[in-house]
């Protein structure tokens, strides 16, 4: 089954001999067995109990908390891992060291290449498009990655990139009901902008946890900038995923009519736009299925889901910053 979303306000999560049991108003609505649990998201207000607390931190299963919009409040997990030499390795790399230079390169690489190749596609798909001076903007910014050896410029080249990719987002949209004309993110202002801040606070929580099963620190990274309470090495690998399932996720969902503007609901103080819980629970499932579906690995060779990829990639860079590889491959995917 892999990560469960409770969404009920107000529901009871509790434990049942080898399940878990979540509860409303009497009646049981989700009952799975444990074993086929590897995560536990919760959006918006419920109440666990101390059985179920202690099964997810014996099972190693962390427990998220998401704000019913999809912000992210905060992370139960079980002791981090105790392979220390991954830490250490982690952290003599901190600064700008070549290892750091090199992930950081491989992050903004493996981000743009799949922005690029989500443009593309596009491009193929549609004579009715002109998507040139984007594509060409983002292959401006990948051609000097190689031989950038700053931190702040390869950020830079990033946001360069992001830009170009989210100038023409509103082109990959097929259906009229929905427009996007910037990224928004505190708080989200429209529909488009909520599904993506939605969708990438579901990813924060699937990397974090390979991470933590890997045995880093999250909240030391090299391209996001280190700040109290930030999980920097988190929003660092989910780079790459970004295009792969949020924002493939958001396309296929608005293109294929999944939601309409009435799943959506603004609040009148702040603007903010988000899911209504109908809505919550459309996109909650699709993005589940996004991360079964299974590619070919470019650098293993082998086919994986995308949630295998989470810990995949996170192992890869443990090898690189140990040693063990010369360089750390981001999966680009095309």
């Amino acid at each position: 089954m892999g990560t469960v979303y409770i969404t009920q306000e107000d529901a009871f999560i509790g434990k049942i001999d080898e399940r878990l049991n979540v509860r409303f108003d009497k009646k049981t609505i989700l009952d799975v067995p444990l074993i086929k649990v590897d995560g536990v998201v919760v959006l918006g207000r419920a109440t666990i109990s101390p059985a179920a607390i202690s099964e997810l931190l014996e099972r190693n299963i962390p427990l998220t908390f998401l704000k019913e919009n999809g912000r992210y409040l905060g992370r139960l997990e079980p002791e981090v891992s105790k392979n220390i030499f991954v830490r250490k390795a982690q952290w003599l790399a901190a600064g700008e060291s070549p290892q750091a230079i090199h992930l950081v390169q491989g992050f903004v690489r493996g981000k743009l290449k799949n922005y690029r190749q989500t443009l593309i596609r596009r491009q193929r798909e549609s004579t009715e498009v002109d998507l040139s001076k984007n594509i060409s903007r983002l292959e401006q910014a990948l051609a000097p990655i190689d031989t950038t050896s700053s931190i702040n410029s390869l950020r830079g080249l990033e946001g360069a990139g992001s830009a170009a990719y989210f100038g023409c987002f509103n082109q990959l949209i097929r259906n009229t009901e929905f427009e996007f004309t910037n990224r928004v993110r505190r708080p989200p202002t429209d529909p488009v902008n909520s599904l993506l801040s939605f969708g990438y606070s579901l990813l924060r929580h699937d990397v974090q946890g390979a991470a933590n099963i890997v045995g880093f620190d999250p909240y030391l990274g090299y391209l996001h900038c280190e700040r109290y309470g930030r999980a920097s090495l988190s929003l660092d690998t989910m780079e790459e995923f970004r295009p792969l399932i949020v924002d493939a996720v958001v396309l296929s969902t608005l293109n294929k009519r999944l939601l309409t503007p009435a799943d959506f609901v603004t609040e009148p103080l702040s603007g903010a736009v988000s899911l209504t819980p109908e809505g919550r629970k459309i996109f909650l499932r699709l993005y589940a299925q996004k991360k079964l579906s299974e590619f070919k690995h470019p650098v293993l060779g082998r086919k994986c889901t995308y949630q295998e990829a989470f810990e995949l990639q996170a192992r890869l860079i443990a090898k690189y910053l140990m040693g063990e590889i010369e360089k750390y491959p981001p999966l680009v995917l095309k």
